[in-house]
Formats: structure tokens, C-alpha cells, sequence
């Protein structure tokens, strides 16, 4: 995605025009469905250390803050940012003096499950603005990452604050939580990290006559499962099954008698029950009718072939809205339509994925890509054995979903997926051209 910033002083100046070309490719990545936040702000007591040079006592005065993150349902192993929101500072400029930009740079921490041993460690930026002689701190943002560990709820709380100036003389105002933890503004739910389903099977034979056999092995079952090789017409069991036990490996190894004409494939999977997710094929195996054709007669026959999982696009540039410099907000576009096509015939579903990279712009510049959000929308063609589902609203970041197909019985079709795009352009984002990535990864 390239976005493009340029300075027109017509009227006013610094009007600033946001043009944006998305790049889309496709390529390998892991999937992260990220929904849109409800972050709660919250007020809570705190206790306020002015640096000791300042000969202000300590006191106690209320907070006011927001926790917010990229992503509301992470799954285990995933990696969070989180955003910690002062948005009224309970501590005043201690001196004064008046204490230039550039000069100080808040950090603190944000507690999960309101246990005080497990915090998320955040950072600010360096002041923009002078903070005026004994004036209240301006409200400003910290931010850090965690790694989620176990599935279920987390709770963010607001935690403890060190406002550092280093005018003159390097100086400390320490503040924090009063009767911890401070109540919660955000809760997340992660769920348990997605297992691959790493299970495959090969056939001795793609034909065979009649009656006859064919060899079926495989791997990646789970070692000891008991599992089921049978015979299919796309996806209904004709009634040809065995059963075979997966070795310390995971591997297996059966014999699978043949006889229905009407078996186009053959499959294996875990247990007496078919599920997708525990299941390998089907991989196509043909019934050669060997029947004697009577007298004047002549057999006719054809067959379907399976087809591939593949994807399309219709263009690789998105223009988006102009927004103003000094006011910032939402420049908006839409993604160019994706057609995904499923001619697989089996009953394996698909994922349609996004991740996009930072907005790098003139001089080190940067719109992160934190800011780029998206609305999915997926329509399915009249026909098709599947229907999409468009994934949830919110940030792209890392990993979001644009739209997907469950496995199911039966599968496949065409699909076309679009998103509305907006990035929340901060209001003094540096004139020139911005550029990053977004990538659509279809699995």
C-alpha cells in the first residue's frame, strides 16, 4: 500500500491531500481474526511523588485512563500491543519553570488479571508541546507488547506511571495506584493456539478395476488413533471402509477393497466420525467398470477432475480520501475485489487473510500499522456448495481475516471479497509519500 501526502497552501496553510495505492500479494502467513475493541475509560486514585528538588509534597489526585489493544481475540503464542490512554494526569508540572518540547517521556505499566506480578511494560513519546510552570500534564499515550500464554479472559488495568523530564536537571514524577489494581478498562479472550492438520494419504493405484484393492498410506495422524479409510462419491460414503490403527508416528498403512462404481475418491480419518479436522482426502481414485457391454449397446462414460484453491484480484492500486494536515482522521478507500476460487471438490474449507506493514513516509516518518482498519464483505456466487463468511471489522495489523469457507461435507464454489479501508492518519503526519504493504494470504 502506498499513500501519498503532499502540502498545498491554498487558503490555509498545511492542507495536506492523502492519496493510497494498495500492493497485493499473495503469500504465506498465519491467520489472526481481529474484531473491533470496546475499551472502557476508567477513574481511579493515585498517590503523586513530585521530584524532591520541586519541595511539592506528595498527594493523592485521581487518574483518568483508557486501555485499548490491536486484538481482541488473540490466539495462544500471539503477540499484543497494547495502548495505555492518560487521558487526565494526575500530576502537574512541579516547577515554575517552564518545561520545553522534546524533554519528557512518560512510561508505566499495564496489569493483567489484577495480578501486580504480571504486568505489560509501555513507553511513550517525548512531549510535542512546552508544558507550561505548575500546569497539569497534557494527556499522552504509552504503548507496549505481551505475549498471550494461556487461553481465556485477560483483564487490563491501569498501573503505575513514571513521568521522566530531562530539562536542566534529569527529574522523576513517580506515580502510583492507590488500593491496586485499578479497575479494568479492557478485557481480551484468547483462544488456544490453531493445530494444522498435517494429515495426508497417497494411494498405491488412481484406478483399479471392479473389486479390486488399493494400497492407502498416510502420516501425521495422531499416533494410536483408530482411523477409518473409506471410500467416497464426492463427499457421500459409498460403504467401502476399513478401519486401521496409526502407528507411534502417526503413520498408517491399509488395504481398501473397492466395488462401487460410483466411488470418485477415497478418504481417511480419525475415529467412526468424519471431521475435516482430523481428516486426509479425498484423493481421487477411479472404478473401472469392467462389465461386459451387452449386444448393441455402447458404454459411455466421462469423469470430473478436481481443480485447485486460487485467487484473483481486480487491481493492485486503492485511492483513498484526502484528509487535512493539523486535523488528521480517517482516509478511506476500498480494497480492489478478490475472487476466490475453490475447485478442489473435497470438503476442506479455505481462509482468506490480511497483514499490512507500517506506512513509511519522508524523513523516518511512519503511520503505524495499527492505524489501518478494515469493513470485510464477501458475497458467494449462485451455485457455489459453500458459503463465505466475511471476517470481523477492526485494525488489519498482523493478521486479520477478510472472508472464509468452513469445512463442511460439501464444499467449493466461487467467491468475491472486498473491504472498505481507513487509515486514521495522525494530525501532524509529516508532508510526502507514505508507503507499506498489505498482503492477502489464502490457505
Amino acid at each position: 500500500m502506498i499513500v501519498s501526502i503532499r502540502s498545498v497552501a491554498k487558503r490555509r496553510r498545511g492542507l495536506i491531500a492523502l492519496l493510497g495505492a494498495a500492493a497485493l500479494a499473495v503469500g504465506g502467513g498465519t491467520v489472526f481474526a481481529v474484531p473491533a475493541c470496546a475499551a472502557t475509560a476508567v477513574t481511579f486514585s493515585t498517590h503523586v511523588v513530585p521530584p524532591s528538588i520541586s519541595g511539592v509534597p506528595a498527594f493523592d489526585a485521581d487518574a483518568t485512563a483508557q486501555i485499548t489493544v490491536d486484538n481482541a481475540t488473540p490466539k495462544v503464542g500471539d503477540t499484543v500491543t497494547v495502548t495505555y490512554d492518560v487521558i487526565t494526569p494526575p500530576a502537574n508540572n512541579p516547577t515554575t519553570l517552564d518545561i520545553p518540547a522534546g524533554t519528557v517521556l512518560p512510561s508505566g505499566k499495564v496489569v493483567l488479571n489484577g495480578d501486580p506480578t504480571k504486568t505489560v511494560a509501555v513507553t511513550g513519546t517525548l512531549n510535542t508541546e512546552p508544558v507550561l510552570g505548575k500546569a497539569a500534564f497534557p494527556p499522552f499515550k504509552m504503548t507496549g507488547t505481551f505475549t498471550v500464554t494461556d487461553p481465556g479472559p485477560i483483564t487490563l488495568s491501569p498501573g503505575d506511571i513514571n513521568i521522566h523530564t530531562s530539562y536542566i536537571l534529569p527529574l522523576d514524577t513517580v506515580i502510583t495506584v492507590n488500593n491496586p489494581p485499578a479497575p479494568v478498562s479492557e478485557t481480551i479472550t484468547a483462544t488456544p493456539a490453531t493445530t494444522p492438520n498435517n494429515r495426508a494419504i497417497t494411494l498405491g493405484s488412481a484406478s483399479g478395476a471392479a473389486g479390486a484393492s488399493v494400497t492407502v498410506t498416510g502420516s501425521g495422524f495422531t499416533p494410536g488413533a483408530t482411523v477409518t479409510v473409506a471410500g467416497v462419491q464426492g463427499t457421500t460414503a459409498t460403504g467401502e471402509a476399513t478401519t486401521v490403527t496409526a502407528s507411534g508416528s502417526g503413520g498408517i498403512s491399509a488395504t481398501l477393497a473397492v466395488s462401487d462404481l460410483h466411488t470418485t475418491g477415497i478418504i481417511a480419518f480419525e475415529g467412526a466420525t468424519y471431521d475435516a479436522a482430523t481428516a486426509a482426502g479425498p484423493v481421487a481414485y477411479t472404478v473401472i467398470d469392467n462389465t461386459p457391454t451387452p449386444p448393441g449397446s455402447q458404454k459411455l462414460t466421462t469423469s470430473v477432475k478436481a481443480g485447485t484453491l486460487s485467487m484473483t484480484q481486480a487491481g493492485d492500486t486503492v485511492t483513498m480520501s484526502s484528509v487535512n494536515y493539523g486535523e488528521g482522521g480517517a482516509s478511506t478507500g476500498n480494497l480492489r475485489t478478490v475472487t476466490v476460487k475453490d475447485f478442489r471438490g473435497g470438503a476442506t474449507g479455505w481462509s482468506l487473510t490480511g497483514s499490512v506493514t507500517d506506512f513509511k513516509g519522508p524523513s523516518g516518518a511512519v503511520i503505524g500499522a495499527g492505524k489501518l482498519s478494515w469493513t470485510p464483505v464477501c458475497a458467494t456466487t449462485t451455485g457455489s456448495p459453500s458459503t463465505c463468511t466475511a471476517g470481523s471489522p477492526g485494525t488489519v495489523g498482523s493478521g486479520a481475516t477478510l472472508a472464509s469457507a468452513p469445512n463442511g461435507t460439501v464444499t467449493g464454489g466461487q467467491f468475491t471479497a472486498d473491504a472498505g479501508l481507513s487509515l486514521d492518519v495522525p494530525a501532524f503526519s509529516a508532508t510526502g509519500s507514505y508507503s507499506g504493504v498489505l498482503t492477502l494470504t489464502l490457505t
